[in-house]
This record gives structure tokens, sequence and C-alpha cells, in this order.
């Protein structure tokens, strides 16, 4: 990829998406033995669609949260990835085989080239684990009255994670990159 892009910096990102809603999930809390410690639950059915992308090399990341994913957000995503790439560096983003992700109407801007992961290998994206984590220590067990308090939590907790340069290095590390690709 450095060969395509000579006197420029090229960096690895991965992408994905992750749905955040009313409707919630339950995470284990740690305990007193033999205690049955409470959890609130919603029913609630609106959500929202998160999406990240992060360097695990260099620890950014970049966000949106939006109420509907399809091709047009995804193309409003790459449009803010691109204009928060410096210049004199090229992103080489790595994403799965989503529908959104292959729309024909997306236009990748030209500092971003799209490599789609193989079928089936959710492992291989480190976005995957920053899920985890958010729900685990931000978005579970918490209930959300209104659309506005889910989105205030989405964005809190995904600030709280994804501004610390070094938990997106820990999280989201991607031990089969060779350092420095």
């Amino acid at each position: 990829m450095t060969a395509a892009h000579p006197g420029e910096r090229v960096e690895v990102w991965f992408e994905d998406e992750a749905r955040f809603g009313q409707k919630g999930t339950l995470t284990t809390v740690w305990a007193e033995r033999g205690s049955r410690p409470t959890a609130p639950k919603q029913g609630a059915f609106g959500n929202l669609h998160v999406l990240t992308a992060v360097c695990p090399a260099t620890g950014e990341a970049e966000g949106l949260v939006s109420p509907a994913l399809n091709a047009e957000v995804v193309q409003l995503f790459l449009d803010q990835l691109s204009a928060a790439t410096p210049a004199g560096t090229h992103r080489v983003l790595v994403w799965d085989g989503a529908g959104y992700h292959t729309a024909k109407a997306l236009r990748p801007p030209p500092n971003l080239t799209l490599l789609t992961l193989p079928p089936y290998s959710p492992e291989l994206n480190p976005v995957e684990r920053l899920w985890l984590y958010l729900r685990q220590h931000h978005w579970s067990n918490r209930v959300y009255p209104t659309m506005a308090d889910l989105e205030e939590a989405a964005v809190s907790g995904w600030r709280a994670v994804c501004l610390n340069a070094d938990r997106i290095k820990t999280v989201c590390r991607c031990d089969y990159l060779e350092p420095g690709t």
C-alpha cells in the first residue's frame, strides 16, 4: 500500500457499526456471594446506530451516531473520516462486507482505501471488542426513558472510551498486524 501512496503516511483503520437501544442488555456485575443483584431491564424499542473507526496503532478514533443505517449514512461517515485525515496521510479502512459497505452509491474519498474482510470473520475486526467493552462498562444495566437519553448515553460512553488513545490501543489491539504496517 505504501508503494501506491509514495510520500504519504499510511495508516490501517478498522470500522464497524453497532445498534444501541432502549431494549438494552444485561451484563455481569460483582456482588456478594449468595446475593442476587438486580438490574433494570427496559422494554422500549427505540435504537440508534453507532459507527466507529479506530486505528489500533495510534489509538485514534472517529465516530458517528445516527438514527438510521444505510449507504447515505456510511457515505457521510466516510466523508467525516476523510476530513479528519491529516494532509500527507492515507488511511486504509478495513470493514466487513455489509450491504451498505458495498453499495454502488458509495464514493470513497481519495485519501481512503476500502478493504473488505473475508465473510464470517468478525474476529478479524478489533472494533468488535470495542462494542463488548462499551456494553460491559457504559451501556448495559441501564434504562433510557427517551431517545435523547439514549443518544446522550451513546455519545458519553463513546467519548469516555474512544477519546482515550491508550484504551483504544488496548481494547482494539490487532495482534495479526505487524507493528508499523
